[in-house]
């Protein structure tokens, strides 16, 4: 999930400048106890984060419509499927993000083009109506302050004007974190009802006992951490992966990139700690989640699926991006003395 945000924060969006002339230029105004499958200092752990008791904030996400629906998806996989549940799983993760992840994804890269591709267009206008504020400013003795106040306030009517044009205001691009965020959340709760034996669908509480034996490798029980921390640690590792793909793309990021990318990073190395104190089955789906995300980004990049998504070519666009990501971590990460 972290890989999600991380994506939408650290795309740059440009600095967003209007268009049109012939503008007024007015100055502005001034409990279940059922066998324990986590350790003490596990169940602790995950207490502190989710308070129990009756009319508690997460008993009532826990019991919500649409952790419920997130419950009834997972057993309707798992029965349509006939897979153990390492695998129910795996394949409701991988077909929630093809039919709702990667078609929000490909609209929000959409929705970043056509902006970026108003950019040339924009700097131009911009520089206009800098001039024209410039000789009202000389003409009408406005302030320094006056000045600016009216330059802002036309660029803010023109940048609503362009985004109405083109449709493309950037807002819609978040669209995949408002979908995406709540989906990973309410996946997760349900996946610790199912191994809590704390379910709110109408299923059979075997659920819990078919977990304790629907893991494989060195993961058979799904309801208990995983001792070896190979699930969280690769959740980190990825989760890092796809930050430095956004990184190595961005060159001459803002301050306030750099922030975000910094605090993204140190969000990645915590989802190990966290990742290990819940079940396993919650960890696996976060590491397929976070893989799914990995090869979503890494497939929105190809030229082709580009082309068949109709999104529009951009400057910034390249006919060999995955030899230029190769290029650049090697030059950050290998050749750098």
């Amino acid at each position: 999930m972290l890989c999600r945000l991380g994506g939408v924060w650290l795309r740059s969006l440009p600095a967003l400048q209007p268009r049109t002339w012939g503008l007024p230029l007015a100055p502005a105004p001034a409990g279940r106890a059922e066998r324990p499958a986590l350790p003490l200092w596990a169940v602790a752990s995950v207490c502190a984060l989710t308070p129990a008791g009756t009319g508690s904030w997460y008993d009532a996400l826990a019991a919500s419509a649409p952790v419920r629906a997130a419950e009834e998806v997972l057993l309707g996989a798992h029965a349509a499927t006939g897979l153990p549940w390492w695998g129910t799983i795996l394949f409701t993760t991988v077909a929630l993000r093809g039919a709702v992840t990667l078609p929000l994804a490909a609209y929000q890269h959409y929705i970043l083009a056509k902006v970026e591709n108003l950019q040339p267009e924009i700097k131009n206008i911009a520089r206009h109506l800098n001039q024209e504020v410039a000789f009202h400013a000389n003409q009408l003795g406005w302030s320094k302050k006056v000045a600016r106040l009216t330059y802002l306030r036309n660029m803010q009517k023109l940048v609503s004007e362009l985004y109405v044009r083109d449709n493309c205001h950037p807002f819609k691009a978040t669209v995949l974190v408002w979908i995406q965020l709540p989906m990973w959340i309410f996946m997760s709760v349900a996946l610790r009802n199912f191994s809590m034996g704390a379910t709110h669908s109408e299923a059979d509480f075997s659920v819990q006992e078919q977990l304790a034996t629907g893991g494989v490798l060195w993961f058979p029980d799904l309801t208990a951490l995983d001792s070896t921390w190979i699930l969280p640690v690769s959740i980190g590792v990825i989760n890092l992966l796809i930050v430095e793909i956004f990184a190595l793309q961005k060159l001459g990021m803002s301050r306030f990139q750099k922030y975000v990318t910094y605090f993204v990073r140190a969000v990645s190395v915590l989802m190990i700690p966290i990742a290990a104190t819940v079940p396993s089955s919650i960890a696996l789906y976060w590491l397929c989640s976070c893989y799914m995300g990995l090869l979503q980004n890494l497939l929105l990049r190809s030229p082709g699926f580009r082309q068949f998504c109709r999104i529009p070519l951009t400057k910034s666009d390249s006919d060999t991006p995955y030899k230029d990501l190769y290029a650049a971590f090697c030059a950050k990460f290998i050749s750098r003395k």
